[in-house]
């Protein structure tokens, strides 16, 4: 009988918690709630990056050149049960890459030797922006599901990875990456 008592009692409280808005709350106009307050928290060093999200799917871009993505999903789908196979995989590469181009300008990454990402050098910008702009070019060859267009994207791609690297990161010294 308590316990009878117990569940009555829960289930008026919820009856009143789920009642209509008072009249004063229905009244006023709805205004979306102001957007949470994002922090950017530095979680890998940027060759962590760079060896989780920008190489694995920069490869998915230059093996389409060869590798018809329709007939690799074939293939790749029973093995892994990749729902997001074929030309679909390389538009999400290309996407992914103009993501995390955000990734490389947030500050406090540090690069793979502990230097800070040379966010303070000119060109740094402009390398980043370039590598936003080959990952267009990419989803937009992607779009066209035409492995032409991919070889041409690729090699924008290619371009736009290069001029950084070349800058940044080879050097015959690990300590010395990420300085110009």
């Amino acid at each position: 009988m308590r316990l009878l008592s117990v569940v009555i009692a829960l289930l008026g409280l919820t009856t009143v918690g789920c009642g209509s808005p008072a009249p004063s709350e229905s009244a006023a106009p709805a205004t979306p709630a102001p957007a949470a307050s994002q922090s950017t928290k530095v979680e890998g060093n940027l060759g962590q990056v760079m060896r989780g999200i920008l190489f694995p799917n920069s490869n998915i871009i230059f093996d389409a050149q060869n590798t018809d993505p329709v007939e690799k999903a074939k293939k790749t789908e029973a093995q892994y049960g990749n729902v997001y196979g074929g030309w679909m995989e390389v538009e999400n590469a290309a996407i992914s890459i103009a993501e995390a181009a955000n990734l490389l300008t947030i500050p406090g990454r540090l690069c793979m030797n502990g230097k800070p990402v040379p966010l303070d050098q000119p060109d740094w910008a402009g390398f980043v922006q370039g590598l936003r702009d080959a990952a267009q070019v990419s989803y937009k060859a992607a779009l066209t599901k035409n492995q032409d267009e991919i070889v041409n994207a690729s090699g924008t791609l290619t371009e736009a990875c290069s001029a950084c690297h070349d800058k940044y990161r080879e050097k015959p010294d690990l300590a010395n990456r990420c300085t110009p």
